[in-house]
């Protein structure tokens, strides 16, 4: 195989090297577009990874300007060639991209691509991404691209089989990393649980001393008046250490706006400022829900927020429905949205959908439950309900 200067099992191994440095899944993404685009000599790299509503969760690019990027506009859906290597997977190897009848054109600042060279990326029988190249560079010319299709000088097959090889260890490397950050996000809640205790023990210390130094003042009230006065000054001191940690612990492990104005409200001033912001309508209703656990609610609170992110990011909805009702000593809250929906008999690996994942184990970890029901084209419907206290 011959591909230019950075031919030969040395440049293989530094671009595998290169993946397996990071454990961020940006960075490897990028890691990975870049290592396949100066070892294939490409102008153009690109590595996109699905998610569930026909789009892209990450987009990544390597040969396009900032300034290039910004202009092209919103993230590509999956249709056309890179469809058919997410669903199909298979590779894609073409002379001249523009020519093949799936081909559905460019954005306006988009650049010209000619040759274009792409592979699924899976893990197993999972589709976790796709690479593509385009426009192969020639070394002998100064590494121009090819300037006309069937120029002899586009993608070969060697490339085909070379770029196959950095797939599969980009498989590796990108599952790699996503296991890591979810081990840092489970190291994460772990973190907050020991916090939560360790915060529990240090306040119910300052009460018991708060309980004794007041109950000293009240002994010394009229045999000693001075003395007295001073405990009393101690159990200011002590309290208002109290509510300093007390504070701390409401910061770090939940909502402020919980606390302040409860699971209702909060809802209803999130979506209120949701439907403000974005074109679709976003609407709340709730119905008779008394107070809840302090963990039910922020789960309660976490996953309405990730199922709107996901509505009204993702699906196109035109109309999104949040509803809280009481269900006998709890609450079941459900989020609908019109948008395109999706297969979910396709979602075989909920390992990939970290949203999904995300919201079930906010619902189990509360004691609760969650549901997903979605058709394509028919919008999506995610319910929860937690038992209460």
């Amino acid at each position: 195989m011959s591909h230019g200067p950075r031919s030969g099992l040395a440049a293989v191994s530094s671009a595998l090297l290169a993946m397996s440095r990071h454990l961020e899944v940006r960075d490897v993404l990028k890691t990975i577009v870049a290592s396949a685009r100066e070892l294939l000599d490409a102008e153009y790299a690109a590595l996109g990874v699905p998610d569930d509503h026909g789009g892209f969760a990450q987009f990544v690019v390597d040969g396009v300007s900032e300034e290039q990027w910004k202009a092209i506009g919103p993230l590509p859906r999956q249709h056309g060639i890179l469809a058919a290597m997410l669903h199909e997977a298979r590779a894609e190897r073409l002379a001249d991209v523009r020519k093949d009848p799936r081909f559905e054109g460019w954005p306006k600042a988009h650049p010209d691509m000619v040759d274009f060279l792409g592979l699924p990326i899976r893990d197993g029988d999972e589709v976790i991404g796709a690479l593509f190249l385009a426009n192969k560079l020639r070394p002998e010319a100064g590494h121009a691209p090819c300037p006309e299709p069937d120029g002899g000088c586009g993608f070969t097959q060697d490339d085909e089989e070379l770029l196959g090889i950095l797939a599969q260890h980009a498989a590796i490397a990108l599952t790699n990393a996503r296991l890591y950050e979810r081990s840092r996000e489970l190291t994460i809640a772990e973190e907050r649980s020991r916090l939560a205790h360790e915060l529990h023990d240090a306040v119910s210390q300052k009460l018991f001393s708060l309980r004794l130094t007041a109950q000293a003042a009240a002994r010394l009230v009229d045999r000693d008046p001075s003395r007295a006065k001073g405990e009393l000054q101690q159990v200011a001191i002590l309290a208002a250490e109290a509510a300093d940690e007390l504070r701390a612990a409401v910061v770090e492990l939940r909502p402020a706006a919980l606390d302040e104005d409860g699971l209702v409200a909060t809802l209803r001033t999130q979506i209120q400022v949701l439907d403000r912001a974005h074109s679709a309508r976003v609407t709340f209703a709730g119905h008779g829900v008394k107070a809840l656990p302090a963990s039910q609610e922020e789960a309660l609170l976490r996953v309405a927020q990730e199922a709107l992110h996901n509505a009204l990011r993702h699906s196109g909805a035109d109309h999104v429905d949040v509803t809280l009702d009481r269900r006998g000593g709890g609450a079941v809250l459900r989020v609908t949205d019109d948008g395109s929906g999706f297969d979910t008999r396709a979602v075989r690996h909920a390992g990939r959908h970290l949203g999904l994942v995300s919201m079930r184990d906010r619902a189990s970890g509360a004691g609760g439950s969650l549901t997903v029901e979605s058709v394509p084209g028919k919008g999506t419907m995610i319910e929860m309900e937690v038992p209460g206290g």
